[in-house]
């Protein structure tokens, strides 16, 4: 599950050193889709709102036929409050934490200790119960510089007529360990509102209106790499897919060395992550008293997780940018739900 998740979190940046294997989880019977979705929430939210971020530096756009192109790095810190998830015992049918725990660490959780599991499951028309236990992964954050969520974009945008620029975002399939595939691709519009706003166009101020779209696709092939475990894989994999969208009102003041700009906006995200294959789920079996009954018993289950997380609010961005001729060195902050920062050099021409 680790992989999966740090690969979300730091998109295509981290090299793949996890192990904690995304199956395990489904020994959880039907609590497996909520404890997956409170374990990885924090991580696929940083990254919808880093995926919002840095598509401008300046409220004014180019001339026709001008272009840029931007590298930026986003990071969206994770609230101390979304580093832990609590463990409502009403919440899950089956589950029961033996050490007494009552809240355990997200992804992005600055705890990195494995926390065992115990599941009771009863089985139909008797009075027995089937039994089994596995590892709950910790948080990553130990392993990371800062505990926020990046996500870095190479983009390109080009002057249209009516002084209106068109962004582009986009990173052709990559395969990473041979069992990860990630894309990306974005659009975006810029389009000058101060050529309307009478003789304000005569000042350093410039006024735009933004509206963007980005989509990112990772499938990561889940490999039956243990033989000691109680879940056995058959073509696993997990799907992950996220639309994000923004709206933005920009303004700046664009001196001739220094541009100083901001926005006020609206983001919007939806994502999903699926689960395919099939697995093989072995349970020991036990009495009421807690005696073990006759043998193990193996449960089939196909495409067993699909989950579904969003993730909207306001946002407002202070920024500047430092212009040396045709070469920019940039910064902003914006604060949302999962405040961001941006950083980042652009070549810009016309």
């Amino acid at each position: 599950m680790k992989k999966l998740t740090l690969l979300l979190s730091l998109f295509v940046t981290t090299h793949f050193t996890y192990s904690q294997e995304l199956e395990s989880i489904l020994i959880a019977a039907e609590d497996a889709s909520k404890l997956t979705e409170n374990y990885i929430n924090p991580a696929v939210k940083g990254l919808m709102y880093s995926m919002n971020g840095g598509w401008f530096t300046t409220g004014k756009t180019h001339k026709k036929l001008g272009f840029d192109i931007t590298i930026t790095a986003n990071a969206s810190f994770v609230p101390s409050k979304d580093e832990m998830f609590a463990f409502i015992p009403s919440d899950y049918s089956f589950l029961d934490l033996p050490n007494g725990e009552t809240s355990l660490p997200t992804v992005m959780g600055n705890n990195n200790s494995d926390t065992a599991v115990d599941v009771r499951v009863p089985i139909d028309g008797t009075t027995n119960f089937k039994v089994a236990s596995f590892e709950m992964p910790g948080g990553i954050t130990d392993d990371l510089p800062i505990n926020a969520v990046p996500a870095p974009m190479v983009q390109v945008g080009v002057g249209l007529p009516f002084k209106t620029d068109i962004k582009v975002r986009y990173v052709p399939t990559l395969n990473f360990d041979d069992s990860v595939e990630a894309n990306l691709i974005g659009l975006g519009l810029q389009h000058d509102i101060t050529q309307y706003l009478g003789p304000i166009d005569r000042l350093p101020l410039s006024v735009s209106i933004l509206a963007a779209f980005t989509k990112m696709d990772v499938a990561y092939s889940i490999d039956d790499d243990s033989i000691d475990d109680s879940v056995s894989v058959t073509n696993g994999e997990a799907a992950f897919d996220m639309k994000t969208w923004t709206v933005q009102a920009i303004g700046s003041l664009d001196f001739k060395i220094v541009t100083l700009y901001g926005s006020l906006g609206y983001n919007h995200g939806k994502s999903s992550l699926k689960m395919k294959g099939n697995y093989s789920l072995t349970y020991n079996v036990e009495d009421g008293a807690g005696n073990p009954v006759g043998a193990p018993i193996t449960e089939n289950i196909t495409d067993p997780i699909d989950l579904n997380f969003d993730a909207n609010g306001m946002r407002g961005t202070v920024g500047a940018r430092l212009n040396l001729a045709w070469f920019k060195i940039f910064a902003d902050y914006t604060i949302q739900e999962y405040n961001t920062a941006s950083a980042g050099i652009a070549f810009s021409f016309r």
